[in-house]
């Protein structure tokens, strides 16, 4: 029985740790924190499941069968409502994921300006060429998925370890002592693989190696009438604005995806709504009727970057049986289950990791995030 310690319960890591041990791996999962906690890049109320990705075939595949996996892990996490993206002109992002999407036989609709209102209680069109609208693109419950992961993990034979893990050579070191304090007489763990997936902390325990930058964003959620809970996700890929209708008890959510400044993930800090005065430009211009509408709430939101948004998933150069897996590059979420297929085959050497993933320098490429070419970055709070 091969053996696996894995480092991070976010949505890699746990979802890595449920499929290996339902493989009959002998699974060790050790967390500084609870599965879902809202510092990491796995935490908070919902995360888009769609399926575009331009003109990327493989993230298209792995997002519509990872829709699949996780209606089998719990239909419950998910939400359906659909998404629609704002198209500006006839070519881009929007025009290549159709293309895909109906050559992979995902379903999708072409819709022209007035026929995509009818989505929404309120919606401006003056500006758009015409909406791609996925109808089978859902919400992720996220930080409760998380927990869902690691449960079905510990019942599947995983054990659940609470520490702070630092890499000791080819061995995990257990350090009960908090985040910043030194770390005098790890516990050491050996195993036949180990996989260390904790997000914005790998920069930190691997400098030189994870070419990944954490980075602080926000996300709003606004007071919504009730009609607003029928209305569908939606991404404004030029404008790098992203968000969903006001599904339970959240409200309306608005997000700027813009790439945002670089954060400590000990320190994430606060943008204390930094972001709110391009988002409600946005409202007035988008969804007029929520012009005014009241904040519910607002929160931190960790993101953990790849320069050309790929994944991380590949060997370390000295420790072979160690591997890094990250860089999620805010739209990793939904691919944790079908990530985590994989993960067992390129441990073992039955199959190669995609080249894109390995460790290194990455060139810079059309985000695959919700973020488009003409996004500027996200100033700290306090300046313009």
């Amino acid at each position: 029985m091969p053996t696996a310690v894995i480092i991070g319960v976010g949505v890699f890591g746990s979802s890595v740790a449920r499929q290996l041990a339902i493989e009959g791996w002998e699974v060790t999962l050790v967390e500084q924190e609870s599965p879902g906690w809202d510092g990491s890049s796995s935490g908070g109320e919902s995360r888009l499941m769609r399926f575009s990705h331009g003109s990327d075939r493989w993230y298209t595949r792995s997002a519509w069968h990872a829709r699949e996996l996780w209606r089998e892990i719990d239909p419950t996490l998910l939400a359906g409502c659909g998404l629609a993206w704002f198209a500006y002109g006839d070519d881009g992002w929007e025009a290549n994921s159709e293309r895909v999407l109906r050559e992979e036989q995902v379903p999708v609709e072409r819709l022209e300006p007035q026929e995509a209102a009818r989505l929404f209680p309120s919606l401006g069109t003056d500006d758009l060429a015409w909406v791609l609208f996925e109808p089978n693109a859902c919400v992720i419950f996220a930080s409760r998925a998380v927990r869902v992961l690691a449960e079905q993990a510990r019942e599947a034979g995983a054990k659940i370890v609470r520490a702070r893990a630092e890499p000791h050579g080819g061995l995990v070191g257990l350090c009960r002592e908090r985040p910043g304090s030194a770390c005098e007489a790890p516990d050491l763990l050996d195993a036949d693989y180990v996989v260390w997936a904790c997000g914005p902390w790998l920069p930190k325990l691997f400098p030189g190696l994870a070419e990944i930058r954490p980075t602080l964003q926000e996300v709003v959620f606004f007071e919504a009438a009730d009609d607003w809970a029928t209305a569908p996700g939606w991404v404004d890929y030029d404008r790098s604005l992203y968000g969903h209708g006001a599904l339970r008890s959240y409200g309306f959510k608005a997000a700027y995806d813009a790439e945002g400044q670089t954060a400590d993930p000990d320190a994430i800090g606060d943008l204390a709504g930094a972001t709110e005065p391009v988002i409600r430009r946005y409202l007035s211009d988008r969804f007029p009727a929520l012009r005014d509408a009241p904040v519910r709430s607002r929160r931190a939101c960790p993101y953990e970057l790849t320069a050309d948004t790929h994944f991380v998933a590949a060997p370390h150069p000295e420790h072979p049986q160690v591997w890094l897996l990250g860089g999620g590059s805010g739209h990793g979420f939904k691919h944790g289950p079908a990530l985590a297929e994989r993960v067992g085959p390129w441990l073992r050497g039955d199959e190669p990791p995609d080249p894109r993933f390995a460790l290194g320098p990455r060139n810079v490429d059309r985000s695959l995030r919700t973020a488009g070419v003409r996004a500027t970055r996200l100033a700290p709070a306090g300046e313009s």
